[in-house]
């Protein structure tokens, strides 16, 4: 059995608060479905705190273009990816930290995801390039490290701050 196995079927029992209140944690295997499924399990487990609804979609986003890529990139040659969210509820928004285990980003650091030109004919639009962009726009101090063969990228969205 491959070592995502057992969690492939748990992702949704894994989101739980962690020992201080307004943290949140999920564990999920580097497969598409999973992340569609943790992405759900996200969104049910952040409910109660109060985001509306824009701010669930932009935090939803984020994630989703995050988590794809490790997906397609980090874990392309990995049969047994897994991926690490947890988020953490302060005054200053909603901190997330993401850790895998998979290939480092391209020289060190995040792509800066420029703006694409949009005005041209859809066959000529660029194949990617918009997801960084989108994540830049969206999240805040933004950073990413790799040590010890464990990538962690951490950002803050300016949502669902304490008072």
């Amino acid at each position: 059995m491959r070592p995502e196995g057992n969690l492939q079927s748990k992702v949704a029992r894994r989101i739980a608060p962690q020992s201080k209140e307004n943290e949140l944690r999920i564990i999920l295997p580097a497969r598409e479905n999973a992340v569609r499924r943790g992405l759900k399990s996200i969104k049910n487990g952040l409910g109660p705190i109060g985001f509306s609804y824009d701010e669930l979609a932009s935090l939803e986003l984020v994630l989703a273009e995050i988590l794809n890529n490790i997906v397609e990139h980090a874990y392309r040659d990995n049969e047994a990816g897994i991926i690490e969210i947890q988020m953490s509820q302060t005054t200053d928004g909603l901190w997330c930290t993401i850790i895998d285990t998979g290939a480092m980003m391209p020289n060190g650091e995040p792509p800066l995801g420029m703006q694409c030109d949009l005005n041209c004919d859809v066959a000529d639009l660029p194949e990617g390039g918009f997801g960084w962009f989108l994540i830049r726009e969206l999240a805040h101090d933004l950073e990413y490290t790799h040590e010890e063969g464990q990538n962690r990228l951490s950002f803050r969205m300016s949502i669902g701050r304490l008072n």
